[in-house]
């Protein structure tokens, strides 16, 4: 009879146990703020398109400028997304698989753009997108809650803030 009692302790305590170690990633996600969180999913979803953008321009674009920053994008932003995810993953953030509507109908409009309309569209894109990128990454760097985060956002800013004088450069030789 006493084997019983012991075997259930046993039993239990495994499973307390096996339920703390399986929940340690949720409470890691549950201890970074909701405005972290958002960063991080907005900045994986800006850094995948950024990517995938790149790609595009260093295959479709006509001007060996576009080309070129279309291949620094793929290697930088390709380089912050992979800190993002490693990052995301260990404050148990869980990023999306794939691009929201948004971001998906930027690609599927530059990929139907011919030539020198690329080109252009994806400049202004570019301008554009690395604007709002350093707003949203400046703004995480200084109010963020979570030291991981707010440093990876002020260290992807400064590259960001570089990408946007090139493609500005690169614009302004266009007009």
């Amino acid at each position: 009879m006493t084997k019983t009692p012991t075997s259930f302790l046993i039993a239990f305590f495994s499973c307390v146990a096996a339920v703390s170690f399986i929940s340690a990633p949720v409470h890691a996600a549950d201890s970074v703020s909701t405005g972290d969180k958002t960063f991080v999913v907005k900045a994986a979803q800006g850094g995948t398109t950024e990517v995938q953008l790149g790609q595009l321009a260093a295959d479709k674009g006509t001007s060996q400028d576009v080309k070129d920053f279309g291949a620094k994008m793929v290697t930088d932003h390709g380089n912050a997304n992979n800190e993002l995810k490693s990052i995301a993953s260990s404050k148990g953030i869980t990023l999306p698989d794939k691009l929201d509507a948004k971001h998906q109908a930027m690609i599927d409009k530059m990929n139907g753009l011919s030539a020198a309309a690329f080109d252009k569209a994806y400049v202004d894109a570019m301008v554009a997108s690395h604007k709002k990128d350093d707003a949203l990454f400046t703004k995480e760097a200084s109010s963020g809650q979570d030291a991981d985060i707010k440093a990876f956002a002020a260290k992807t800013d400064e590259m960001v803030k570089m990408h946007l004088s090139m493609i500005q450069g690169i614009q302004s030789k266009m007009k």
